[in-house]
């Protein structure tokens, strides 16, 4: 009984977690919305969102880490989740995993970020500068999935074409919020997915 009630309390302690998260989330971008991405500072948003600056900073390290394309959607957990396979089909499915693992709030909530992420220069650099570390975490996934090795040329031109096509997808989405970015996002892949045939 002892045991069910820490499980249980554990469950409470992740829920409460998640809803401080959201919350500092929805906080920061009322006012990035409001004052601008630059013009708007972490003390501000841990006092919009009612928590102290250092809870703030053990959920995100820096303003960056609010609006940063890794985390969204979870693809790394979307990758392991998939049966092993060819290289675009595993992506592909990654894709699909990690966007239903998602509710249409946290969908809406990252595209919010995508669009700072690729509208604000400061944070375009900064994706730019993480870039290479996720991929190369990818790609080591990928390798696991597929059965060939990380430095395999046809791991890394798959991977180049998935995520070529997700970034003009992205850029799209961040343009047409009306868009269903991730329908047109599984479109795409699956255009990728059948050789390009028309």
């Amino acid at each position: 009984m002892r045991q069910n009630e820490h499980m249980g309390n554990g469950g409470l302690r992740e829920r409460k977690k998640a809803r401080t998260r959201e919350t500092i989330l929805r906080e920061a971008f009322r006012l990035f919305r409001e004052r601008g991405y630059n013009a708007t500072t972490t003390e501000q948003i841990a006092e919009a969102a009612e928590v102290s600056p250092a809870t703030f900073f053990r959920y995100f390290p820096t303003k960056e880490h609010l609006v940063t394309l890794d985390q969204f959607p979870p693809l790394i957990e979307g990758i392991a989740a998939q049966p092993p396979g060819a290289p675009v089909t595993v992506l592909r499915g990654a894709f699909r995993t990690a966007f239903a693992s998602l509710t249409a709030e946290e969908i809406a909530a990252g595209h919010a970020r995508e669009v700072f992420a690729t509208t604000v220069p400061e944070l375009v650099a900064a994706n730019l500068r993480k870039a290479s570390g996720v991929l190369e975490e990818i790609g080591a996934l990928l390798a696991d999935k597929t059965g060939c090795r990380p430095d395999d040329p046809r791991l890394r031109n798959v991977m180049g074409a998935v995520f070529g096509v997700v970034a003009l997808v992205w850029l799209e989405w961040a343009r047409d919020s009306e868009m269903d970015g991730p329908a047109e996002l599984d479109k795409a892949l699956e255009h990728l997915e059948s050789g390009l045939g028309a």
